[in-house]
């Protein structure tokens, strides 16, 4: 089972009908330039597009990437949640976007924070598995 990411968490917005939306809170469970991994119990196709804001917990502020435009690649069932891969490919169309600068922000910080957490011995040395894209 993949580890959840520390500290970082993605926001989404679904309509239900008219007039209300309803603001979902999904773990991440991987992230790179190209993507990531999000768990969450709402239902999305491949196919489908989300408009994901991820945000990252710090101690004095957040580090925020807003309105990164995703397509779901890959939905997977777990328990009564599903895992789905999403694929920021506009956004790595526009590498030199304010979201494609926060989101590189983001990965430097989560990095190092990951890196801390394995020199620590905590999980028996194993980091969580970034997709390693060359």
């Amino acid at each position: 089972m993949q580890e959840e990411l520390p500290d970082i968490v993605a926001r989404f917005r679904i309509r239900h009908g008219l007039f209300r939306k309803e603001t979902v809170v999904a773990k991440l469970y991987e992230l790179d330039s190209f993507g990531c991994v999000m768990k969450t119990d709402k239902i999305f196709e491949p196919g489908d597009t989300v408009v994901l804001d991820l945000v990252m917990d710090m101690p004095f502020e957040e580090i925020r990437a807003e309105g990164v435009s995703g397509l779901v690649t890959e939905k997977r069932k777990h328990c009564s949640n599903f895992f789905y891969s999403i694929d920021f490919s506009e956004l790595t169309a526009r590498q030199k976007s304010p979201e494609a600068e926060q989101l590189r922000r983001i990965r430097e910080v989560l990095l190092k924070k990951q890196n801390l957490k394995s020199r620590r011995g905590s999980g028996g040395g194993s980091s969580s598995s970034l997709r390693q894209m060359a």
